[in-house]
């Protein structure tokens, strides 16, 4: 599975942080980072991260097929 970050619809709420503290955390300026982004999320982590998709306030992950 791979996610994509829109970064400019983030609002750094943090909630993908908190659903999927392996694949998600955010910087000191409130921007998130993921860190997968370009690969591929790892089995293990798929689940945290489908959440982590879904929770987004403002929509900025999407899950890519």
């Amino acid at each position: 599975m791979k996610i994509s970050v829109d970064h400019d619809r983030c609002e750094g709420h943090g909630l993908c942080a908190v659903q999927a503290p392996a694949v998600f955390d955010l910087d000191d300026d409130a921007h998130v980072v993921h860190q997968f982004e370009g690969g591929t999320v790892p089995p293990e982590h798929v689940e945290a991260a489908r959440s982590a998709v879904n929770v987004c306030p403002v929509a900025a992950l999407r899950e890519l097929t």
